[in-house]
């Protein structure tokens, strides 16, 4: 079991998972995180709807494929009552209608079940430093949707205003394509640190406010790819 600092802020998270293995599994990583305290376990959508408010989570799973009602609607629902809540959802559905409306719905990031390759305690610590964890297949299938047809739109915008350098270039690309910020910083052999100052310069110079967000704009204008 990890062991936090005294000083360390404890994430509290709740799961919303109808599958009882699934559930046991991903409750099992959360709990043994000393920094991490799993405050609620919903089976259903109905059930999360009610609980909600009373487990104040910072940190929301959700599976779409719930047995009463749609995953989608408890993600609306959290994402306009609770701001403050990151919503990272888990799920066996990756087809390009389920994730959009996942993360146009308020999701912060997208796993896949069946590619979960390493502990959800990661992903958990990610977002909510401020990441969007997507599953490297997730993320591939965004990237060629936006591609092939908005490329010809890179005009649009002044080459100056929104030109990268190359070692913007090299993080959003790495970025893109799944790697986290630790592994980002190790492949191009800087800090962790040095990884977010550039992440800032490029969300200011595409106007964007996410990981996710300047990885759509630099493929919409083809700054990436």
């Amino acid at each position: 079991m990890e062991v936090a600092s005294e000083t360390a802020p404890i994430t509290r998270v709740a799961l919303v998972e109808d599958d009882r293995e699934m559930r046991a599994r991903l409750a099992a990583s959360i709990r043994a995180q000393s920094s991490l305290r799993l405050v609620a376990e919903y089976a259903t959508g109905g059930e999360a709807l009610a609980g909600l408010e009373s487990a104040a989570p910072d940190v929301l799973l959700v599976d779409l494929g719930l047995p009463d009602i749609a995953g989608l609607e408890v993600v609306r629902f959290a994402a306009n009552r609770y701001p403050g809540c990151d919503i990272l959802i888990v799920s066996i559905f990756g087809d390009e209608a389920n994730v959009l409306a996942a993360l146009e719905a308020g999701a912060r990031g997208y796993l896949l079940k069946g590619s979960l390759q390493r502990d959800i305690v990661l992903d958990i610590r990610e977002i909510r430093n401020g990441g969007s964890p997507l599953s490297p297949i997730v993320a591939r299938q965004l990237l060629k949707r936006l591609q092939a047809p908005r490329r010809g739109q890179a005009a649009a915008k002044s080459e100056e205003e929104t030109r990268l350098t190359p070692r913007e270039t090299e993080i959003l690309n790495a970025i893109s394509r799944g790697f986290s910020y630790g592994e980002t910083a190790s492949m191009l052999g800087i800090s962790i640190g040095t990884v977010h100052t550039f992440l800032k310069r490029i969300y200011r110079k595409l106007a964007v406010h996410s990981k996710t967000e300047a990885v759509f704009e630099a493929n919409r204008l083809g700054l990436i790819g």
